[in-house]
């Protein structure tokens, strides 16, 4: 590989952990005044239109009509249900606390993925780390869902809607695995976050949020953020390194960006941060690397 490639590709990579890692904090504070749907709505309908706007300037082509309807299905699946657990979530939990969940998602991709037809089942090996991840989980959070009351329903109802977002994610994945689409990745993400924006501005109008949006300087900022950096430059950064990198090394930006959530929420927003965060977090990643998949090698 060209070495100017290279390390363009490992600057990709990096501002992907940055970006990502940060969005966790921008979400908390655009939430001070902007309502959970709406601000996932906005920020994807026009993150999805500059996109798509960048595409066509390139002369390269969205995915025709056909594929649209399943493009909707994992913008919902995606955006709608992924993003907009994330955001409802952390309503009730602390950025950090929030990133550090969604580090879980591999368990839910494993599991979904054994449930469909044709594939392996899970072995008794995957369901140890299955019970380890969850263990986990309970660790990180119980000792604010031990407060009870009003905050400890709070940090329940915020667990589960990230598991909801990791469900979504997962069962993505599972059907993108399975169904080829255009090869045009950044396409592909303008279309489905075009449409994950329109479901969650939907979701957010059934739930009457529009009385209740308002901007600071402050939100407006965390807003224009989360839309320009966190959806348009970090995918495209995360196109162009998957594209010269292999995925595995990509991948590891999923936990990095935990370590960057839990940092900033602790500096810029006065986050709690407990030691037993770091045990907890080491035993979900413990839970990871026994629930992934044993790779045979090959026979010659």
């Amino acid at each position: 590989m060209n070495p100017a490639v290279r390390r363009n590709a490992w600057i990709a990579w990096a501002a992907v952990c940055l970006i990502w890692g940060t969005t966790y904090l921008a979400i908390k504070i655009a939430l001070e005044t902007i309502p959970p749907f709406l601000m996932g709505g906005i920020r994807y309908l026009i993150g999805g239109s500059i996109l798509a706007v960048w595409v066509l300037a390139r002369g390269q082509a969205l995915p025709p009509p056909r594929e649209w309807g399943r493009l909707a299905l994992l913008g919902f699946l995606m955006i709608a249900l992924g993003n907009g657990g994330v955001v409802w979530a952390e309503q009730y939990l602390a950025s950090g606390l929030t990133a550090v969940v969604i580090a879980t998602s591999p368990f839910w991709m494993v599991a979904i993925d054994t449930w469909l037809p044709g594939a392996d089942r899970l072995s008794a090996r995957q369901w140890g780390g299955l019970f380890i991840g969850f263990l986990g989980i309970v660790m990180l959070v119980w000792p604010d869902i031990s407060l009870g009351g009003v905050t400890g329903r709070g940090v329940v109802l915020g667990v589960l809607s990230v598991q909801v977002a990791c469900i979504g994610w997962a069962i993505a994945s599972a059907y993108t695995r399975r169904h080829s689409m255009s090869r045009n990745v950044l396409g592909v993400a303008a279309v489905q976050m075009f449409f994950g924006g329109l479901f969650m501005t939907l979701a957010g109008t059934a739930m009457g949020e529009w009385p209740h949006l308002t901007f600071s300087s402050r939100t407006l900022a965390s807003l224009v953020y989360l839309t320009l950096a966190g959806s348009v430059i970090a995918f495209a950064a995360y196109s162009y390194a998957l594209r010269h990198l292999p995925i595995a090394t990509v991948s590891l930006y999923t936990y990095v960006n935990p370590v960057i959530a839990v940092a900033l929420g602790t500096l810029l927003l006065g986050e709690p941060f407990r030691l037993s965060m770091i045990a907890a977090a080491l035993v979900i990643v413990v839970g990871m690397l026994v629930v992934r998949p044993v790779r045979r090698p090959s026979r010659a």
